[in-house]
């Protein structure tokens, strides 16, 4: 499961989303650290595709992919040193698959901020110093364990010596993302488990008024993200638009989005732009039992898609029928798209493509 932790400075609006997002029951409060411990919910994302598979199959059931998104306390300057409640949430990031980053780009008289203004673009600076410092301590620890060994010849530390480099970057404030290790460094730079190796997702939190056309503060994080040549995407959302979006009955909420001039609600934005920024993508399997979606990297092969359902369908692989989303939906599903020449048998080499509607052959 895709596993998105949502960090930030206090009061930024981090818990109101998260509640919202997934229903949750996170303490909201206009007061520093009212989240300490991690809250975690999981939500389903959002596929129309399924729906329309569905309609065509009629399974028993229908299970979307989900998302755990992962409320940590808010950090703040000095959170590196122990500032705030500090380390302790920092390692919660840990364990994340990526970072949503929620930064304030909206006044609000009644909700104090940390830093007595507002200001995103300082906010992210904070907040990302902070974690490139932790970062560059655990490097440092790292190295200075290695470096005797590297001096005696030993091949592996010689090796974590190279990242060095590293370290620099960090020093500097960068993130460990914008240094790309070589194929032979890159099994030393994952164990380091860095917080900023992490892709890292903005979600700048506007008033309701703004959400669809954006504030200039929401243009000045894009610039600035873009000047730096980060690998990152900054989606617009309004915490209080989700949290009334969330007490809404199902069929009411597309006329409330429609009269804020949107199309999808922020859940929707956030997960799309995350599976683009980790380089996922769904396939289906539907039968009578049921329709479901997957979750795998684009560019895996059919094998590695089917060990996503069971590791025993990875090791005795023999074949992938398959046919594409649009082709199933004509087709009318199984029947008509074998009829047609539509459904393809496909052996390992096979890269899986999004919206593939996929059965598994293989030996037990």
């Amino acid at each position: 499961m895709l596993r998105l932790g949502i960090v930030g400075l206090p009061n930024t609006g981090k818990s109101t989303l998260f509640n919202a997002l997934t229903s949750g029951k996170a303490l909201v409060a206009n007061y520093p650290f009212a989240t300490i411990e991690p809250n975690t919910g999981v939500v389903e994302v959002p596929d129309p595709r399924l729906d329309q598979l569905a309609r065509i199959v009629r399974p028993a059931r229908v299970v979307p992919a989900t998302v755990e998104f992962v409320d940590i306390a808010g950090l703040v300057k000095g959170a590196s040193e122990g500032e705030g409640l500090g380390n302790q949430f920092l390692a919660n990031i840990r364990e994340v698959d990526a970072v949503v980053h929620v930064v304030r780009c909206f006044e609000d008289p009644n909700v104090q901020h940390v830093m007595g203004s507002v200001d995103p673009l300082r906010d992210r600076a904070i907040v990302n110093l902070e974690l490139a410092l932790a970062d560059l301590g655990t490097v440092e620890r790292r190295l200075d364990r290695t470096s005797r060994a590297a001096r005696s010849g030993d091949a592996a530390a010689r090796l974590e010596q190279r990242l060095l480099r590293l370290r620099d970057a960090l020093a500097r404030g960068k993130p460990a993302r914008t240094v790309a290790p070589s194929e032979d460094e890159a099994a030393a730079y994952r164990s380091l488990n860095l917080l900023t190796a992490k892709p890292e997702l903005y979600a700048a939190n506007v008033a309701e008024h703004e959400l669809a056309g954006g504030n200039p503060w929401v243009e000045a994080l894009r610039a600035a993200i873009e000047r730096e040549g980060e690998p990152a995407e900054v989606v617009a959302v309004s915490a209080k638009v989700e949290a009334e979006l969330a007490e809404l009955p199902p069929a009411d909420r597309a006329e409330f989005l429609a009269s804020l001039g949107l199309a999808e609600a922020g859940l929707d934005r956030l997960v799309r732009a995350a599976y683009h920024l980790l380089g996922l993508q769904s396939y289906f399997t539907a039968s009578e039992k049921e329709v479901r979606a997957w979750t795998i990297h684009r560019g895996e092969k059919a094998p590695a898609a089917a060990g996503v359902i069971h590791s025993d369908f990875e090791r005795g692989f023999i074949r992938a029928e398959t046919v594409a989303y649009e082709d199933f939906v004509r087709a009318g599903g199984w029947k008509g798209a074998r009829e047609q020449g539509l459904a393809r048998a496909e052996g390992k080499d096979y890269v899986v493509r999004d919206g593939d509607v996929i059965l598994f052959r293989f030996s037990a």
